[in-house]
């Protein structure tokens, strides 16, 4: 990706944080950006097409968690390595999503429904990642539960859906608060006291 695209779709999607989509205009992109229309226009020539990409470079790509990278010795190791994770996405993301005004916040969530509009392939995108999410946390649970590091009459899936669904809660509650900051202690706090219900 070159510069200039990548900052088309930075200064684009700090935009789309401030306002809707149907509220932002193309004028306001070009100028957002700092470059010449026919430089912008180079990379999308519509507001539809920017958005598009901006969503699946936001939503998809940028805030994507590698599972691989986390340990798989234990599901107590790979939920610390996830709430880790989450922290350096989030911090290497800060010039869009660290703000303290919550209008913006919202908008982070507003974005997506306004994609699930506009775009038919972005539900299958999204069912997509959730699946992989489910499949990630779903083999670890029957790692941990092979190793014996717990017994719960809780199917994996369901031990799975817990995590995941928490992750989705704490993140909302959060991000309608205006910080991320704590995010990763919140997660370590609330896990290790699931962790420790569903061993006992």
């Amino acid at each position: 990706m070159t510069d200039s695209k990548e900052h088309i779709l930075k200064t684009s999607f700090s935009l789309f944080l401030q306002k809707s989509y149907k509220e932002v205009t193309m004028n306001e992109l070009v100028t957002a950006a700092g470059l010449s229309k026919g430089a912008f226009y180079h990379y999308f020539e519509s507001k539809e097409k920017l958005f598009s990409e901006v969503i699946d470079t936001f939503y998809f790509r940028n805030m994507t968690i590698d599972y691989s990278k986390l340990s798989h010795e234990s599901l107590y190791n790979f939920y610390h390595d996830y709430a880790k994770e989450i922290t350096k996405l989030i911090n290497e993301s800060k010039t869009f999503l660290d703000t303290k005004d919550r209008e913006a916040n919202i908008n982070y969530f507003i974005m997506m429904f306004d994609a699930l509009k506009l775009f038919p392939d972005f539900r299958d995108k999204l069912r997509e990642t959730q699946q992989k999410d489910l499949d990630a946390w779903s083999a670890i649970v029957e790692i941990g539960r092979e190793k014996g590091e717990f017994e719960s009459p809780m199917s994996d899936e369901q031990i799975a859906r817990m995590f995941i669904y928490s992750i989705d809660g704490i993140a909302v509650y959060l991000l309608m608060n205006g910080s991320y900051e704590n995010i990763e202690n919140e997660m370590i706090k609330l896990w290790d006291n699931f962790y420790k219900e569903v061993k006992d």
